[in-house]
């Protein structure tokens, strides 16, 4: 699969490379994404060539190939690669697709994103972590991805439709405001969390003959989706 964003120059990152993996690290990687049933041969690709060592925090860099969630800045974590890919395997972009992301983070999803589909809008509610997520696609030379410091789940009619939403965090229901922008045919991948405080990942779809669909795809860690900007970080 080709992808959509540029590769990294090495003279163009935020930190010094120094934990890019061997290539059998990332081969043990792949292999143990495939091992716990991510198939998707695009996704495990795409999860493969974005270097998630420069997503993470400079102390946490050395963890950064292994199946592991990790703590970023604002009191937020970076999911684990397996959920990632489990995310983009229900999601299932397309080349053709424009994303919604609500959550950006680090930024590594809306990078993984962007070398499934043609455009990704990534909301992020704290504006230090948008602009740190901005700069390091930026500095990746990813150009079709791009960070917005907002409210993602309310977003502006201005951008149009989008043919997928990914929603990192834990809400009842996809909010009317999603669904507006949602084009035909789309699909919403969010959490649910239930009364026991247990998430279950969940995928919406809409389909123009059929109606709504809703599937339980299985059990995931998520903590709730907060709107509004964040007036602090």
């Amino acid at each position: 699969m080709t992808s959509r964003g540029a590769s990294p120059k090495p003279g163009n990152m935020l930190q010094p490379d120094l934990f890019a993996p061997a290539p059998e690290a990332t081969m043990a990687f792949i292999l143990r994404l495939r091992a716990r049933g991510i198939s998707d041969v695009d996704v495990l690709r795409a999860l493969e060539t974005v270097p998630r060592h420069l997503f993470v925090p400079h102390l946490y860099a050395d963890l950064a190939w292994r199946d592991v969630a990790l703590p970023i800045a604002c009191g937020q974590t970076m999911p684990e690669p397996f959920l990632v890919g489990k995310m983009m395997e229900a999601l299932a972009p397309a080349p053709a697709h424009r994303v919604l992301e609500i959550g950006s983070g680090s930024g590594y999803s809306a990078a993984v994103l962007a070398k499934l589909a043609r455009e990704v809008v990534s909301y992020e509610r704290f504006r230090s972590l948008a602009g740190e997520a901005s700069a390091r696609l930026g500095q990746l030379g990813i150009l079709n991805a791009r960070v917005v410091h907002g409210d993602g789940l309310s977003p502006s009619a201005d951008l149009g439709a989008f043919d997928r939403v990914l929603m990192h965090g834990a809400i009842e229901r996809a909010p009317d405001e999603i669904l507006a922008v949602l084009a035909e045919n789309g699909v919403v991948v969010f959490a649910r969390n239930d009364a026991r405080g247990r998430g279950v990942l969940m995928r919406l779809a809409h389909d123009s003959v059929a109606g709504w669909s809703e599937t339980t795809l299985g059990p995931c860690r998520a903590t709730d989706l907060v709107p509004g900007k964040s007036t602090t970080f």
